[in-house]
């Protein structure tokens, strides 16, 4: 698991096809890998990924079909900068959201605009995705943890303050630019809890009273 909150800009170092599948070399940057260890978890633009090799501060992971198909890391190349994040310790100051790591699909940057010091950037969500994305509630795009400020249709903001810019890939982006959208984990969990099927647990009907009765649910 991790925050959201973005330690450090690493690039790609090395890019290589193993089978189908690809390993990256990833240059930390000032992360600091020190505490680092085989087997940890590092979340790379919003994807977790496992370390199996460290070399200085370069780190390596491998990267499955599916999550090149699902994300934004096959697209990149030797140079190209990414948001990095190492997974949190219960010593972790929780200072965005809690986010898996598990990217959900791309979202595709509209519009940006000057909001006083702030950008105010426009995306436009999958379409299976924006039901799942609330004004004032977290989203995470290429790892990075972020209020919602509206919701129209697909299309959602986010509000960007001067740090965040100038420590995240949100300074890099252009119109067109596609990000790894990370949905807020309890509105997965909530949509399985009100949508399963009736006989996937003895409990869901005594589940959907209880939610009735308590204002959650119409009836």
């Amino acid at each position: 698991m991790f925050t959201g909150i973005i330690q450090a800009i690493g690039h790609i170092d090395r890019m290589e096809p193993r089978g189908g599948d690809l390993r990256l070399t990833i240059d930390s940057g000032s992360l600091g890998l020190d505490e680092s260890g085989l087997g940890d978890s590092i979340a790379v633009n919003g994807v977790c990924l496992t370390a199996v090799n460290y070399d200085g501060r370069r780190f390596s992971a491998d990267v499955s079909r599916e999550t090149l198909d699902k994300t934004s890391l096959g697209g990149l190349e030797p140079g190209s900068p990414v948001n990095l994040e190492k997974a949190l310790t219960l010593a972790t100051p929780l200072g965005g959201h809690l986010v898996s790591g598990h990217v959900d699909g791309l979202a595709t940057l509209l519009e940006m605009r000057n909001d006083g010091r702030s950008v105010r950037y426009r995306f436009e969500a999958p379409a299976e995705l924006a039901r799942y994305i609330a004004a004032k509630g977290s989203v995470t795009l290429d790892g990075t943890s972020l209020t919602v400020n509206g919701v129209e249709g697909r299309r959602f903001d986010v509000n960007i303050v001067p740090h965040t810019r100038d420590n995240t890939l949100f300074k890099t982006y252009q119109i067109g630019t596609r990000v790894n959208l990370e949905v807020d984990i309890i509105a997965r969990y909530l949509e399985r809890l009100l949508t399963a099927d009736a006989d996937a647990s003895a409990d869901d009907g005594h589940l959907l009273q209880t939610l009735a009765r308590s204002g959650f649910l119409k009836t």
